[in-house]
């Protein structure tokens, strides 16, 4: 059925509403440099609980509005996938898709923001070395643990089973999570190829928690990183409170991440 020309004309007003959108979106003040390596001294006055996550294992627990939490990659094969849900109404948790979506970019780098279902801020990434984050593959499972390595291996999405029943949830409640140190990117045809190159020893990221949340991460090998053994490093975890400054960019950056956190803070 052939569209009439008040339709396509419809289409096109939409079309050119959207790129525009898209446009300004895409243009939007530029993101700040990533962090050099020496450039994230934690005052230790600031943090408020250490923690090791060994290579197959997974952490969970609370964590505060305004408080962060640093990951640290100390040998530089680990890869962090996480969850995070609001303490006060589980029913709103992350969400991979709008994080990318409403920002314009499957790019996870200092200055971005990870949003929730809701439309919220769930986390600010407010120090990164890396800049190589994963926000559209996921994370491990048991098949894909079985045909990569021939074997039995503790994987993401049993961990994060695990986790949530001991948060007081069910499988029902776990959603595609985003996964930190995982250098997927995509080829010209729109291949997802893993950059080994982007990972490195002590590389950290922050995420400064924008609500109260109940939080599990998983230190399992991401399905695409080629090593042909199954071998995870340790992974580091510090949480901490530190000042959030008056220009902080995650909070004023853009008018995507200005509408969530005006969103958040209702």
């Amino acid at each position: 059925m052939s569209l009439t020309e008040a339709q396509q004309a419809e289409i096109a007003v939409n079309r050119a509403n959207y790129e525009k959108l898209k446009s300004a979106g895409q243009e939007a003040r530029a993101l700040p440099p990533l962090t050099p390596k020496d450039g994230a001294a934690l005052s230790p006055e600031h943090a408020l609980a250490r923690e090791t996550i060994p290579g197959g294992w997974y952490w969970y627990g609370k964590v505060l509005s305004g408080e962060t939490l640093r990951l640290i990659n100390s040998e530089g094969r680990s890869s962090a996938s996480i969850l995070a849900w609001n303490a006060q109404d589980v029913s709103e948790r992350i969400n991979h898709a709008d994080t990318v979506k409403v920002q314009w970019s499957a790019a996870l780098q200092k200055g971005r923001v990870i949003l929730s279902d809701m439309g919220k801020v769930v986390f600010s990434i407010t120090e990164d070395t890396s800049g190589a984050h994963d926000a559209l593959v996921g994370g491990s499972t048991a098949a894909s643990n079985a045909k990569k390595y021939g074997g039995d291996f503790r994987n993401t999405r049993d961990n994060f089973i695990l986790a949530a029943a001991k948060l007081g949830l069910s499988r029902a409640d776990i959603p595609l999570p985003v996964t930190f140190f995982a250098p997927v990117e995509t080829d010209a045809d729109g291949v997802f190829v893993w950059n080994e190159a982007k990972r490195a020893n002590n590389d950290l990221v922050d995420l400064r928690a924008e609500q109260d949340l109940l939080v599990a991460i998983s230190n399992c090998p991401h399905p695409f990183d080629p090593a042909p053994d199954y071998a995870p490093g340790p992974l580091r975890l510090i949480i901490s409170r530190q000042p959030i400054a008056a220009d902080d960019f995650c909070r004023s950056g853009s008018a995507e991440s200005i509408r969530a956190f005006e969103n958040t803070f209702a």
